[in-house]
């Protein structure tokens, strides 16, 4: 795996360095509370940076409403300190509201041991990880599993199921969100509509990759997605500011929708999310379907 970011700019090296440090100095702060040994003497083994940046085909088009972010692994020594509440939520603040990062950074946190399971398993994301990742932090002594390839027939028997479950799935909650349109009752449409883009995303990310992220943030789903398949971009207008709008909106759904007594979205706005959706719908079933094809023909070999 590469170590160095010099086919960056200085900038986006800089701003790796600052949330880098950022991430080692609260996750200290956050183990010097615990009490479990395991926790208290936990560690940072590794921070990987992975997607377009770590390939070098990034987007930076904030202007137009589309910016590539910086997407991270964290690998940690226990499974427990995975957990985003407890070890890096102040993190995660302290790098959205820093004036010196300028887009957005979302992370993943797993063990060594279930990042090399993976690996073992030969799950696509581990693989492509492992392949085209820089190193931006390493602790000596705890390597990466060597991966392993997967089947093409265990592969299209596994995708084949997650299709299958996560469609259907993500069909449902559409259903229902229209119905909650009809009826004029905009918070649980909103929310119905969050689960379903939700769900669309998690389709697509296990179809291609095997493997979906801990998460409920549609803005991080839908950025690993489209980080995967520039088609899903068409999904979701984001040229104007009222578009970008629209979608937050349904980003804050997941808790706000059913929380939040100060909660609000106009029929307008749901009319026009709800569009998205099965815009996004049909793409994901195409791409899916062209996936699933694929294997098929490589199992059949």
């Amino acid at each position: 795996m590469r170590t160095e970011t010099d086919h960056l700019p200085e900038r986006q090296q800089r701003e790796l360095e600052r949330v880098r440090d950022i991430l080692l100095e609260e996750f200290d702060k956050a183990i010097s509370t615990a009490t479990k040994p395991h926790r208290r003497g936990g560690k940072v083994l590794k921070i990987v940076l992975f997607g377009s940046y770590a390939r070098g085909d990034w987007v930076d088009e904030p202007a137009n409403g589309y910016q590539s972010d910086f997407d991270l692994l964290i690998v940690v020594s226990h499974e427990d300190l995975t957990d985003i509440a407890g070890y890096w939520y102040i993190a995660e603040d302290r790098i959205a509201r820093d004036a010196a990062i300028g887009r957005p950074v979302n992370i993943i946190v797993h063990s060594l041991d279930e990042v090399n399971r993976g690996l073992v398993r030969g799950e696509y994301f581990w693989t492509d990880i492992a392949r085209d990742g820089v190193l931006l932090y390493e602790l000596p002594c705890h390597p990466l599993a060597t991966p392993k390839p997967l089947t093409a027939a265990d592969a299209h028997r596994m995708a084949s199921e997650y299709f299958g479950e996560w469609l259907e799935s993500a069909n449902r909650f559409f259903v229902n969100a229209q119905e909650n349109i009809e009826r004029g009752w905009s918070k649980e449409a909103a929310f119905l509509l969050h689960q379903a883009a939700e769900r669309l995303y998690i389709c697509f990310l296990l179809v291609r990759t095997l493997y979906f992220p801990r998460s409920h943030n549609i803005k991080f789903l839908r950025s690993l997605a489209e980080d995967k398949e520039p088609r899903l971009v068409d999904a979701w207008p984001r040229e104007t500011k009222a578009d970008r709008a629209r979608f937050e909106r349904l980003k804050r759904a997941y808790v706000e929708a059913r929380y939040s007594a100060s909660y609000a979205i106009t029929a307008e706005d749901l009319d026009a999310l709800a569009a998205s959706v099965a815009r996004l719908r049909d793409i994901v079933a195409a791409v899916c379907a062209e996936r699933l094809a694929e294997l098929k023909a490589a199992a059949e070999k």
